[in-house]
């Protein structure tokens, strides 16, 4: 019951119109989203706003859920803890890659790292964790086993 990048990026442009975030790939307990950076968003100093890494994380990770539980609308962040590590680039979109750590029944937990593009070294790690709706429930009743 997974979902194809193309079904993702056509329900965010529908249901979160106001994302400036792209799904740029998705599959394997894995996304990757970028977000250009406009200069609304940047902070004295020339730096991107923790909102906007924030906000870039929380849609990495909701993309790879949907990516292996399919469109669940109403799965939605329960934590998200943010260390942000260096000054990001003002002139560069933000890359956002998950890696979904466990998807269970109820919750799924992933880490998130944030990446200025054309920089190996992260500008912050994000972990967080999705409620998951009881709507998955009918998985089990088709032989899926899923953990909790």
């Amino acid at each position: 019951m997974s979902a194809t990048k193309q079904e993702i990026a056509t329900f965010m442009a529908a249901e979160f119109p106001q994302s400036k975030c792209i799904v740029e790939a998705v599959g394997d307990g894995r996304a990757t989203v970028s977000h250009k950076v406009g200069s609304d968003e940047l902070r004295p100093g020339g730096t991107v706003s923790g909102p906007v890494l924030m906000g870039v994380a929380d849609v990495a990770l909701y993309v790879a859920i949907l990516g292996e539980i399919g469109i669940v609308p109403l799965a939605v962040t329960t934590s998200l803890t943010v260390n942000f590590l260096r000054k990001p680039s003002a002139d560069a979109r933000i890359l956002g890659e998950c890696k979904l750590i466990k998807v269970g029944r109820l919750l799924a937990v992933g880490e998130v790292s944030l990446y200025s593009e054309g920089s190996s070294d992260p500008v912050a790690h994000v972990v967080g964790t999705y409620a998951i709706p009881p709507q998955r429930e009918g998985l089990i009743k088709e032989g899926k086993k899923l953990d909790v």
